[in-house]
């Protein structure tokens, strides 16, 4: 019962299930799919989201135009005095910044006076990172978790001019990839250099420097041996410029003893109850994460577009302070990252093209990049996608429950299962998106596998729906008219409109006998034997052109049908009724002692075609006095001993076909009187025997007319002789002696009267 069930009902969905979920998968493994994610996927939930406040700890100083014009300097910030550089290094450093990071161009020598003064600015603070400028060079493409896809041009570093080099706290490049798609990605630390720390990772790390003791005795903790390879003294590196070591050691330590940052994350989680702040837990947490991290670059959590960080002028920093003032500034415990960020996309010359990239073509510039890096640092929340086994099966399970829905259920139904499951989806992911950074998946569960599936789920049905209707179209060709099982098919409302005049030729057929066989033979063996009878009648009508219109006991109806009156629908009926009577002569001889000698009658004119009936049941089938006087004139068959009979109207104009005329007739049942003709075979099968006895039949049938009643039945026994048993002669023969016993008052017309059906 179950099998059963399964099949019926769950088969075509679990099928369509499996092949949505799979196209899922196969879309995602797919470089294509895997950058439209990127692309646009991930684009979406930024959008959804909207503007997130950056944290309060960073904030960049911009070299502008506005500064330049303020302070009367050229556009080039190149060309600005380091001992400008050196003067902000000191007012940020006696405003409290823990961290000033130069994402400025200072490979070139200047004069030996200015690099001494920013040098010796730097040395005296300790706080100042310089970044390394690149040299360009290109990289191969990369997983989509770990780098940006596609080729990407990155540049080798190049250190700032010796003097300078020797005095900052520490160096390190920021390569960007330089690529026409979207920046999404950074690195933290660049394969290409070494795998050197990025200028956020070692601004961040200068950062944490307040908690580096905390962070020594978690290490402490998880593993003493390893306590030792790093300096406890915090003053000691600043001075000795070690912190670009101090970050080497500490990676190369987790890089080489991936438990030791589970002992310290399980450590941290116990301190956190106990007693650390949120804002240290916080830090300390991205600080683990940052060096267990396997891969060397992460997704940047954008905050918004260009100047969405707090950003001064840098001119507005070297203004003397005024309380209360425009330029009273609150740097105390921040990371200052200065760079070129401009405010018009006229003056930007460097700018990256981001999800918040803006319609006049502003970007987002490299400090502010570096500034968003920190920033996610700072709040251990970067966009983390989700782990690709998790995510491709998340995609498998997505496909196969809206691959299921699609089919399982009503067009409709599934499509508001489908938008409702996808609407839900969406809030989960920008929920989980804007709260955690977490990065689901939503090109492919919300665009292309629901469209998948419902396309499928569509498709599918046409094609059922079109199987079932020809099936259903085959079945009604075996009741009515191919042109009206095509339209019954289409639209089954034509049944009430489907009645037309047309002209037709109906052939009318019984057989003898019936009565008697029925009698003989049980219900199935009757059946089966009518079978074989009908499919012996019906397919010299179907060879022919014609249509069986309607079969009761044992007789049928068949019609040839047109808009105007044609030589040819006769033809073919005609050479149907001789293929019949072939067929059932055929028929008898292989049916043992079985017979059903049959009878055929042919009439035309028009006729109303269409489908008869009410309320609920309906037959097409010919109406009209033309289809009345063919059953007639079969019936006639009778009388004259013959097989098949046709009127006037049909043999006329017939030229093929050997018919003699029979006489003239009233019909049972009716009042206007018909010429009937015999059919006996096409012309080329009479021979000369035959010519001459139907000559001859036909002079008697004249002297009959003229109630020359000795000369008649003279002719009808000499037509006799030449054609043997002849059913109309012996008729006449038998009609004339009758009417030669006794005189007729009434006026003579010809026609013979057939009283009763």
């Amino acid at each position: 019962m179950f099998t059963s069930y399964l099949k019926t009902h769950l088969l075509k969905p679990l099928i369509l299930a499996l092949v949505v979920g799979i196209a899922g998968v196969g879309i995602n493994v797919a470089p294509l799919g895997s950058g439209l994610e990127e692309n646009f996927g991930l684009d979406l939930l930024f959008t959804l989201r909207g503007i997130r406040q950056a944290p309060p700890d960073v904030v960049v100083v911009s070299i502008d135009r506005e500064s330049a014009d303020e302070l009367g300097l050229p556009d080039d910030p190149r060309k600005w005095p380091r001992s400008l550089h050196a003067k902000l290094i000191e007012d940020l450093s006696l405003k409290g910044a823990s961290v000033i990071a130069f994402d400025v161009n200072f490979t070139e020598k200047t004069s030996a006076a200015e690099d001494k003064i920013f040098a010796e600015t730097m040395r005296k603070y300790c706080n100042t990172v310089l970044c390394e400028v690149m040299k360009l060079d290109s990289i191969p493409d990369k997983h989509r978790y770990r780098l940006i896809t596609g080729e990407a041009n990155i540049v080798k570093t190049l250190p700032p001019a010796p003097p300078l080099l020797q005095a900052a706290a520490a160096t390190a490049p920021f390569p960007l990839p330089r690529v026409p798609n979207k920046l999404s990605q950074y690195w933290t630390f660049t394969t290409v250099a070494g795998d050197r720390p990025t200028l956020p990772v070692v601004a961040f790390q200068i950062f944490t420097m307040k908690i580096y003791d905390q962070f020594i005795q978690l290490l402490k903790i998880a593993s003493p041996e390893q306590t030792s390879k790093l300096p406890l003294n915090k003053d000691k590196i600043f001075n000795t410029r070690s912190v670009e070591k101090l970050i080497a050691d500490v990676k190369h330590i987790f890089q080489s003893h991936p438990s030791i940052a589970e002992k310290m994350i399980e450590e941290l989680q116990k301190l956190k109850i106990r007693s650390i702040d949120r804002k240290k837990y916080e830090m300390m947490s991205s600080l683990i994460e940052m060096y267990r991290q396997d891969a060397n670059s992460r997704y940047l959590n954008f905050y918004g577009p260009a100047r969405t960080i707090t950003t001064i002028p840098y001119y507005q920093i070297l203004k003397p302070e005024e309380p209360g003032g425009e330029n009273s500034i609150d740097i105390r415990n921040k990371a200052v990252f200065i760079g070129l960020s401009q405010i018009s996309p006229i003056d930007q010359r460097e700018g990256f093209f981001t999800v918040y990239s803006r319609k006049d073509g502003l970007n987002i510039s490299g400090v502010e990049i570096a500034a968003t890096a920190f920033a996610n640092l700072v709040e251990n929340m970067p966009v983390l996608p989700v782990n690709f086994r998790v995510y491709l099966t998340m995609i498998f399970l997505w496909g196969m429950a809206i691959g299921f829905i699609s089919k399982r259920f009503s067009m409709s139904a599934s499509f508001y299962a489908m938008t409702g499951m996808c609407a839900a989806y969406l809030v989960f992911a920008v929920y989980e998106f804007k709260n955690s950074g977490v990065w689901y998946p939503v090109i492919s569960p919300l665009f292309f596998q629901p469209v998948l599936a419902f396309s499928a789920s569509v498709v599918w049905n046409y094609i059922t729906v079109k199987r079932e209707r020809q099936n259903i179209r085959k079945a009604l060709g075996f009741y009515l008219p191919d042109e009206i099982a095509d339209r019954l098919t289409k639209n089954a409302e034509t049944i009430h409109s489907s009645h037309r005049i047309v002209f037709g030729v109906c052939l009318s057929t019984d057989a003898e006998h019936y009565s008697s066989l029925s009698e003989a033979m049980g219900p199935e063996e009757l059946g089966n034997f009518m079978n074989k009878y009908y499919e012996t009648i019906f397919e010299p009508v179907k060879q022919h052109g014609g249509t069986v219109s309607d079969v009761v006991g044992d007789s049928m109806l068949a019609i040839w049908i047109s808009s105007d009156p044609e030589t040819a629908l006769k033809h073919n009926a005609c050479l149907a009724a001789l293929d019949i009577s072939k067929a059932i002569q055929k028929f008898n001889m292989d049916s043992d002692k079985l017979r059903l000698p049959t009878r055929i009658g042919l009439h035309c004119g028009y006729i109303l075609v269409g489908n008869i009936g009410a309320i609920n049941h309906y037959e097409y089938r010919p109406v009209g006095d033309i289809v009345n006087t063919a059953t007639r004139i079969e019936e006639l068959n009778k009388y004259l001993n013959t097989r098949i009979l046709a009127t006037k109207e049909v043999i006329s104009g017939l030229e093929a076909f050997q018919a003699r005329e029979i006489g003239e007739f009233t019909l049972a049942g009716k009042t206007k009187p018909v010429t009937i003709y015999e059919l006996r075979c096409i012309l080329e099968e009479c021979d000369a025997n035959q010519m001459m006895a139907y000559a001859i039949f036909d002079w008697a049938l004249n002297a009959f007319r003229n109630q020359s009643w000795d000369e008649a039945i003279e002719g009808f026994y000499y037509a006799m002789e030449i054609l043997g048993d002849d059913g109309p002669s012996e008729f006449y023969i038998k009609l004339c002696k009758e009417n030669k016993s006794f005189a007729n008052g009434e006026l003579w017309d010809g026609v013979v009267r057939i009283g009763k059906k």
